[in-house]
C-alpha cells in the first residue's frame, strides 16, 4: 500500500509540476486567415500551450487565460508559416561562390547549413524539405535543430539526390538493383523522401535537360523500393520523355518540369502527381543571385534558355490545376526581386494565374498535403504546432502582403519579432 501511495503521490507531482511548466501565450487583436477559405477572423485571440495552438476565436468568444504571455498585434494578419519543398542549404553552384567551397569539408558545410537554417526560419519558412544534401550533413542538421543546438525550420529530406551514372547529381548508381540499395541506404540514415534525377540540368556542363537516361528496370524498382519504404519519390526533370516514364512507374513528384507539356499535365492531374516549379531560378529575378555567386556566361545561357518555357508551363499546369507545392531552389531567405525567393515564388504563381488565396495555400498547406502533415502544420487550427508569420496586410487580397514578414514564431517560440524584440525567446 504505502508504495501505491508513494507511486500515486509522484505521478500527482509530477503533472502539478507539469502543468506549472506550460508556457502559455495568447496573441489577441489581429486578423486570422483560415488558410482553406481565405476567409479572415478579425479582432482573434490565439492561445498557445507549449509548441501547440489550443483555441482560436473573436475577442468575444476566447478569454486569456490569467498569466499568460500576451502578444498584442493590432492591424495585423497572422497566416500560417511558410514552407519550401525545395531547399538545398549546402547550395554549391558553377562559378566564384562554387570555387570557393570547392575543398569544403562535411563539418564547414554543416556549420554553413546551420547559418542557413537560422536566417530560413526568421524569412518565415517554418517547414523545408531537402532535396539533395551531400554525405547525410542534412540528417546532422536535422538532429541539432530538434536538440535545440541551433535555430532552424522543421526538415524532411530526401538525403542524397540518386542519379544514373553521368546524371545531374551526386550518388551515381547503375541498374535496378544498385538503385534499390541507394533507395533502402538513405531510408536507414533518416530519409523521408527520395529524389532522383531523370534529365539533365541547367547546371550541368553536359547531358540534355530534355533527356530520359534512366532504363524503365531502373526507374521501376527505385520507385518499388521506395513505396515499400513508405518514403514517396521525386524526380529533379525537364524532359517529357523522362515524365511520361516515371509516370508510369508511379512518380510522386516533379521538381522544376521545365518542359513539361499539356499531355504530361494533364496525366500529373488525374494522378495526382505534384509539382514544385522551382519558377525563380529561370527568371529575371533570380540574376542578381547569380551575378553575386559569379555564374559563368555558359551557365547563364542554360537559364535564359529554359526561361521562357517554364514560364508557359507553370502557366498551363495552374490552368489545369496540377496539385502545386512552393519550392524555390534558391535559399528560402535569398533576395530575389526585392522580397526573398519564397515570396518572390509565391508572387510568381499569382502572376500566372493563381488567386492570391491559392498562391498562400501553395505556401503553406499544399507542401503540408503532400508531405502528409497536414494534421499537424499548414494552418492555424487548434492542435496545430503553433507556426506562425505576422504580416502587415491580407495576403488574401494580394499575396505581396508576405513581403512584409515582421514576426515569426515556431512551435510557439518567438524567433523575430521587429516590432517587439524584448518578446524573442532567447
Amino acid at each position: 500500500m504505502s508504495k501505491l501511495l508513494a507511486a500515486l503521490l509522484a505521478t500527482c507531482i509530477a503533472t502539478g509540476a507539469a502543468a506549472q511548466d506550460a508556457r502559455l501565450t495568447a496573441i489577441t487583436d489581429a486578423n486570422v486567415v483560415d488558410i482553406d477559405t481565405g476567409k479572415t477572423i478579425a479582432n482573434a485571440v490565439v492561445l498557445i500551450e507549449n509548441d501547440k495552438i489550443t483555441r482560436i476565436g473573436t475577442a468575444a468568444e476566447v478569454s486569456v487565460p490569467a498569466g499568460a504571455r500576451r502578444l498584442s498585434m493590432p492591424g495585423k494578419w497572422l497566416v500560417p508559416g511558410l514552407m519550401n519543398m525545395h531547399v538545398h542549404l549546402g547550395l554549391v553552384l558553377p562559378g566564384a561562390q562554387g570555387a570557393e567551397l570547392a575543398n569544403e569539408t562535411d563539418a564547414e558545410q554543416t556549420l554553413r547549413m546551420a547559418a542557413n537554417a537560422r536566417d530560413t526560419l526568421r524569412a518565415g519558412v517554418t517547414t523545408v524539405r531537402f532535396t539533395h544534401t551531400d554525405n547525410g550533413n542534412d540528417f546532422a542538421l536535422d538532429r541539432a535543430i530538434k536538440a535545440g543546438y541551433v535555430q532552424g525550420p522543421r526538415i524532411e529530406t530526401a538525403g542524397e539526390l540518386i542519379v544514373p551514372t553521368a546524371g545531374h547529381g551526386f550518388r551515381e548508381v547503375d541498374g535496378p538493383y544498385g538503385f534499390a540499395n541507394a533507395v533502402r541506404t538513405q531510408f536507414k540514415r533518416g530519409a523521408t523522401w527520395i529524389k532522383i534525377a531523370i534529365s539533365g540540368g541547367i547546371s550541368d556542363t553536359h547531358g540534355a535537360i530534355g533527356a530520359a537516361p534512366m532504363t524503365d528496370e531502373e526507374m521501376k524498382v527505385l520507385v518499388e523500393v521506395a513505396h515499400r519504404n513508405n518514403m514517396k519519390v521525386t524526380a529533379h526533370n525537364g524532359s517529357v520523355q523522362a515524365a511520361e516514364q516515371a509516370l508510369r512507374y508511379g512518380i510522386d513528384c516533379f521538381e522544376h518540369g521545365y518542359y513539361l507539356d499539356d499531355a504530361t499535365l494533364k496525366q500529373m492531374k488525374a494522378k495526382g502527381v505534384w509539382l514544385v516549379p522551382t519558377i525563380v531560378v529561370s527568371q529575371p529575378g533570380a540574376y542578381e543571385f547569380y551575378k553575386k555567386i559569379g555564374s559563368p556566361p555558359w551557365y547563364l545561357k542554360r537559364v535564359e534558355m529554359v526561361g521562357k518555357q517554364h514560364w508557359a508551363m507553370l502557366q498551363t499546369a495552374i490552368k489545369q490545376g496540377v496539385n502545386i507545392a512552393l519550392g524555390t531552389d534558391q535559399m528560402p531567405f535569398e533576395p530575389n526581386d526585392g522580397t526573398t525567393s519564397t515570396v518572390a515564388e509565391a508572387e510568381l504563381y499569382a502572376k500566372a494565374g493563381m488567386t492570391p488565396v491559392q498562391a498562400l495555400q501553395a505556401a503553406t498547406i499544399q507542401p503540408a498535403r503532400m508531405l502528409g502533415l497536414d494534421k499537424e502544420v499548414g494552418r492555424l487550427a487548434p492542435g496545430y504546432y503553433a507556426d506562425i508569420i505576422a504580416v502587415d496586410a491580407d495576403p488574401t487580397a494580394n499575396i505581396s502582403a508576405l513581403r512584409t514578414i515582421h514576426f515569426v514564431m515556431k512551435g510557439g517560440s518567438v524567433i523575430r519579432d521587429d516590432n517587439n524584440p524584448a518578446a524573442i525567446d532567447r
